[in-house]
């Protein structure tokens, strides 16, 4: 069936209007304080990362599906995860979980180089077209097991997850500068966890849970096992 004129309009235009009523009805009330994070929920086209089947609903604070199973997150969560890391602006940060490329343009407005790692490499490549279609040069992607970080461009001063683990990969805090933070969502299960914050000292890690939430596990050498049928087969 084919999309009616004004549904075609809603999956093909740029909207600017649309993305200042998504701020403040959806990341502003999230408790979003940085207005340089505000700025760039302004500037990155979410639509742009979403599939169009789904673009009417892509200035709704939910999440939606991408292929594989996979899912691009809540701008809410987004934007919380972001605002975490406390960017100033010169950092060199890694996300681990490309997904839809969403979560490192909008990183790409706040940090100087982003690393991101994808597992599955038609989502890496769809993410690095978009990300190149919109002119974002400073988002660098790799395809691999990300519980084993990115250790050719190690240290980071952020680390950012966006997938559940079961527990909390050591080559990434090894990778992860110190001073730095690392935001990860943990949990015992690969359907719930506790978004926990981990910084880095010279002693040691401090570590302090935020609240709880849903992520696709994370799959790899130090995630959850490979078999996970729910999450992989679709």
């Amino acid at each position: 069936m084919k999309a009616n004129t004004s549904e075609k309009i809603i999956l093909e235009r740029d909207n600017p209007e649309e993305r200042e009523r998504f701020v403040e009805e959806a990341i502003r009330p999230a408790g979003i304080k940085d207005k340089r994070i505000l700025k760039a929920f302004l500037q990155v086209p979410r639509h742009k990362f979403v599939q169009k089947r789904y673009r009417k609903h892509a200035y709704e604070d939910s999440p939606l599906p991408l292929e594989k199973g996979q899912t691009i997150s809540q701008p809410s969560l987004v934007a919380l995860m972001t605002e975490l890391l406390h960017l100033k602006g010169n950092e060199k940060v890694l996300e681990i979980g490309t997904g839809s490329g969403y979560q490192a343009a909008i990183l790409s407005h706040l940090a100087k180089e982003i690393y991101t790692v994808e597992r599955l490499p038609i989502l890496a490549k769809h993410a690095e077209r978009i990300c190149q279609d919109l002119g974002y040069k400073n988002v660098h992607f790799h395809v691999g097991d990300g519980t084993l970080g990115l250790a050719k461009f190690q240290p980071y001063d952020a680390i950012i997850v966006t997938a559940g683990a079961k527990e909390i990969p050591k080559p990434l805090l090894n990778q992860l500068k110190v001073g730095g933070s690392l935001v990860i969502p943990v949990g015992e299960t690969h359907q719930s966890q506790r978004l926990k914050v981990i910084t880095k000292s010279k002693t040691g890690l401090n570590i302090y849970e935020v609240e709880p939430v849903a992520f696709v596990p994370l799959i790899g050498k130090h995630g959850w096992e490979n078999n996970i049928k729910s999450f992989i087969n679709n």
